[in-house]
């Protein structure tokens, strides 16, 4: 309660120079008026919606917080400009905005996914509230809200929105007494008409080598009934999963996944750490004859809301290069009409979409920029449980100041002018449909006098390129990628 400290020493300073005013003598106006004011404004920065750092810090607010960057930038390859080749012919944007169809011919229920979509936020990382105006700003706009590893909480149940369930290392919201899978509790609670798509996390750009952590600090009685772990205790999630060690296992528990969830879209999230890695889930897939529904590729520069960054221990690839890979190989292997990409990271103007796009993916996910919609302010405070606007952080003291409704338009705000905005690039690139941006489209300046598209400065392989025989630039990683093995 220190925080209204400054507030409350005002008040109680204008009502005392109030009354000396009225019973010492009139010369106390002129302490008194200005304090009054003060009063006044810090009464109105308590009372209202729209701004939750007011809220919880009335008249010191209005100084401004320290803000700190809390993650590393996305990096540009070779430190090139890029921009987009603009047509001579451009055609008008489409009225509806565009969407993906995710569900591959295994898939019995398949979902229309928005070109972007809410990233993985887990209750827990953010508060109750936070995740409820996504779940609102979600339904509002008609597009995707990914649970994050934390569980299928009340609070996204609650938002409306289309969920895509996402199951870490931790099987929170599915899990064991001992922390296992537990099968039925995974197929009732998948069953929920919410519940769009299910998402089996292997790593995230934050911690591609290992499991999500959540402070302590953060591990409130609500956090602990819902993950079913010890109150105020650090809930560290395992740095691999216990129902499956190779990509062979990895495939058939996919398979397994939408079985139990009745054929809704399955698929799984990762920070591509090699190529050779990826490839061999792609020869496990071939030789089971497997596919999941959609891959969600996550840059190493990725941030999170749960624990402290760590920008020196991400071993995983930045998004460019992981998305290439994970769409070459698919391409590569025969696999890329049957799956869908999602791409993660640093997604925030309507310029990222169209990039990402570009480069191999269907669809976006934000989750930085979702958070800023609901207040944000880049305190760096997640791992403390302070966070000055009631987004990462559990104390029901601090949550309180963010107003769930205001907070859930302004999400949709922002997804629909950043879709809109993409749609307009597209449009300007002569594209009337997603599936027709080429990496062609995407040009980058190497040098003062050079410029060159990402399809002449990279190798884009042609379908079922490595299984008729890998070029040269590949044949190391498919012939060392072995489906019983991640390596």
């Amino acid at each position: 309660m220190r925080r209204f400290a400054p507030w409350l020493l005002v008040v109680l300073c204008a009502a005392g120079a109030l009354t000396a005013s009225w019973t010492v003598s009139a010369r106390w106006w002129s302490a008194a008026g200005p304090l009054l004011v003060l009063a006044l404004l810090g009464t109105w920065d308590l009372l209202q919606r729209r701004r939750a750092l007011l809220r919880n810090h009335p008249l010191v607010g209005r100084l401004g917080y320290p803000v700190r960057d809390v993650a590393p930038p996305a990096p540009v390859p070779h430190g090139g400009r890029e921009f987009f080749a603009a047509s001579a012919g451009p055609v008008p944007p489409p009225e509806e905005e565009p969407r993906v169809r995710v569900g591959g011919p295994d898939c019995a229920l398949p979902y229309d996914m928005a070109l972007l979509n809410v990233s993985a936020l887990s209750f827990g990382a953010l508060s109750g509230r936070a995740v409820l105006a996504l779940g609102r700003g979600a339904a509002l706009g008609r597009f995707a809200q990914d649970t994050g590893e934390g569980g299928l909480s009340d609070h996204h149940l609650r938002g409306g929105g289309d969920l895509v369930w996402e199951i870490g290392s931790g099987y929170f919201g599915c899990r064991t007494p001992d922390g296992g899978f537990e099968e039925r509790e995974f197929a009732d609670r998948a069953a929920l008409p919410e519940v769009k798509c299910v998402s089996l996390k292997l790593s995230q750009g934050a911690a591609p080598g290992g499991g999500g952590v959540l402070p302590a600090a953060k591990v409130s009685a609500e956090i602990a009934r819902e993950r079913r772990v010890v109150q105020g205790v650090t809930v560290v999630s395992p740095p691999g999963h216990r129902v499956f060690s190779t990509p062979r296992e990895l495939v058939l528990f996919v398979a397994r996944m939408r079985e139990l969830a009745g054929g809704k879209p399955t698929g799984f999230k990762l920070c591509v750490r090699s190529r050779r890695q990826f490839l061999a889930v792609c020869k496990a897939m071939l030789a089971e004859g497997v596919t999941p529904d959609f891959v969600v590729v996550d840059g190493a520069e990725g941030g999170t809301g749960a624990g402290p960054p760590d920008p020196a221990e991400r071993p995983g690839m930045p998004l460019t290069e992981g998305l290439m890979t994970v769409h070459n190989a698919l391409v590569g292997t025969g696999l890329r009409d049957r799956i869908r990409i999602g791409a993660s990271g640093g997604i925030t103007t309507g310029a990222d979409i169209v990039r990402r796009l570009a480069q191999g993916a269907d669809y976006t996910n934000a989750a930085r920029a979702m958070m800023t919609a609901v207040g944000c302010v880049g305190a760096g405070r997640c791992p403390t449980g302070a966070c000055p606007v009631g987004v990462a952080t559990q104390d029901p003291w601090r949550v309180w100041a963010l107003h769930v409704g205001d907070k859930a338009r302004r999400v949709r705000h922002y997804q629909r002018a950043t879709v809109r905005g993409a749609v307009r690039i597209m449009a300007a690139l002569g594209v009337r449909d997603p599936g027709g941006l080429t990496p062609a489209h995407l040009l980058r300046r190497t040098d003062a006098g050079t410029v060159r598209s990402y399809a002449e400065l990279y190798e884009w392989l042609e379908p079922g390129a490595l299984t008729a025989g890998p070029p040269a630039g590949w044949a190391a990683d498919w012939a060392a990628a072995d489906p019983d093995a991640f390596g």
